[in-house]
């Protein structure tokens, strides 16, 4: 299993705990939230590094 799989694999594992503990608001705003908070804090020119790569990977 690839790098990204595994760190995608333990994410949902992650929110799914969470999830159980908290109430479902709660944990899809954590789901939801830090990975754009990720993306919002990237430069523009990583920005538009990661946006070029995930148009590679969806054409392959």
């Amino acid at each position: 299993m690839s790098t990204g799989g595994k760190v995608a694999l333990a994410g949902i594992a992650a929110g799914l705990v969470l999830w159980w503990l908290t109430s479902f608001w709660i944990a899809a705003l954590v789901i939801f939230g830090v990975p754009a908070a990720a993306y919002l804090l990237l430069d523009p020119s990583q920005r538009r590094r990661v946006r070029r790569v995930g148009r590679k990977e969806l054409g392959r």
